[in-house]
C-alpha cells in the first residue's frame, strides 16, 4: 500500500500537544485536501469529525489515532454544541494533538468560529485551515461556474434552515435580484418557502435551479429544474440531505461544460491506453 506521508515542506511548525487543528475537510472528494490538512491530519492523536466528512478522508488519519464522532442532522445529535466544544477543551488538556475535521470549510455554515471562540476562553492554542466550501466544490463537480461575466457578477452563500425553530428570515429581495448565483446550505425543508419567496421578489417560474446532492462523491447526483418545480422536484427524485440549491442562471451551463463522472473519465482514460497499446 502506497504512504500518504506528505513530504512538502509546509514552513509551518507540527501540531504541539494540547493544540487544536480546525480543518476544512472539503466536500467528500478527499483529493480536494490541501496539503496543509492532510500533513495535519497525519500528526493527529485525536480526530473530532462531524456527518459530512467522507470515511476516505478518515482513513487517512493514523490507525492508532482515537476517533470521535460529533455528526449532526436535523433533530439528531451526536453531540451538543456544548458537548462538542467541552471535548475539544478536555482532549487538549489531556496534552493530545487535536483535529477537529469539518465538511466544507469550517467557517463557512460549519461553526468553526463558535468553537474557536471557546478555546480562546479556555486558554487553548489551535490554528484553522480553510478548506474547499460545498458550494465550490459541487459547481465546480456539477459542470457549472458560480460566477461568470455574462450570466453572475456575484455570488452569495446562504443557509437555508435557522438556529432552533425559528423563522427563516432573510432579505429575499436582495436574494432574488437578477446576474447572480444563490446557493442554499441545508435548504430541502424550506424549499418551498425558498420558491415562494424568490417568486414572490422577482425571479420567474423558469429560473433555472440546480439540486446537488452529495457533491464531489461517487454518490453525487445532480437534477436542473426550475424555480417553479423545486418542491416538486425534489418529492420526485427523493433528494435526502446533503443536497445543494443553487439558484442562477449559471445553472443553464451544466449541459455545455460537464465532464465525464469519476468513474466514466477512469474508463475513458483505460480505453485509451488500451488503444495506444494496441
Amino acid at each position: 500500500m502506497p504512504s500518504h506521508r506528505v513530504s512538502y515542506d509546509l514552513a509551518e511548525a507540527p501540531l504541539a500537544s494540547g493544540e487544536v487543528a480546525i480543518i476544512g475537510a472539503g466536500p467528500g472528494d478527499p483529493g480536494l485536501l490541501t496539503l496543509r490538512a492532510l500533513s495535519l491530519i497525519e500528526q493527529a492523536d485525536c480526530l473530532v469529525y462531524d456527518r459530512l466528512v467522507s470515511r476516505e478522508v478518515l482513513a487517512l488519519a493514523s490507525p492508532r489515532a482515537r476517533r470521535f464522532y460529533v455528526g449532526k442532522a436535523s433533530r439528531c445529535h451526536a453531540l451538543t454544541q456544548d458537548e462538542t466544544n467541552a471535548l475539544l477543551v478536555r482532549l487538549a488538556r489531556e496534552g493530545r494533538r487535536v483535529v477537529r475535521l469539518k465538511g466544507g470549510d469550517p467557517y463557512i455554515f460549519g461553526r468553526g468560529g463558535e468553537e474557536a471562540e471557546v478555546l480562546i476562553e479556555h486558554g487553548v492554542g489551535f490554528r484553522v485551515v480553510p478548506g474547499i466550501t460545498s458550494a465550490q466544490g459541487c459547481a465546480a463537480y456539477g459542470g457549472f461556474p458560480l460566477t461568470h461575466r455574462d450570466y453572475a457578477q456575484s455570488v452569495t452563500f446562504v443557509t437555508g434552515h435557522c438556529k432552533g425553530d425559528g423563522d427563516l428570515a432573510l432579505n429575499w429581495a436582495s436574494l432574488a435580484a437578477p446576474h447572480q448565483t444563490t446557493v442554499f446550505y441545508m435548504g430541502l425543508a424550506n424549499a418551498e418557502l425558498i420558491r415562494r419567496e424568490l417568486q414572490r421578489h422577482g425571479l420567474p417560474a423558469e429560473h433555472p435551479v440546480a439540486l446537488v446532492e452529495r457533491g464531489t462523491t461517487p454518490e453525487q447526483r445532480q437534477v436542473i429544474t426550475c424555480l417553479g418545480e423545486l418542491v416538486e422536484t425534489i418529492a420526485r427524485e427523493g433528494l435526502r440531505p446533503p443536497t445543494l440549491i443553487v439558484v442562477g442562471e449559471v445553472v443553464r451551463l451544466a449541459d455545455t461544460l460537464a465532464q465525464p463522472a469519476p468513474e466514466e473519465a477512469s474508463f475513458i482514460e483505460g480505453a485509451a491506453l488500451e488503444r495506444i497499446a494496441l
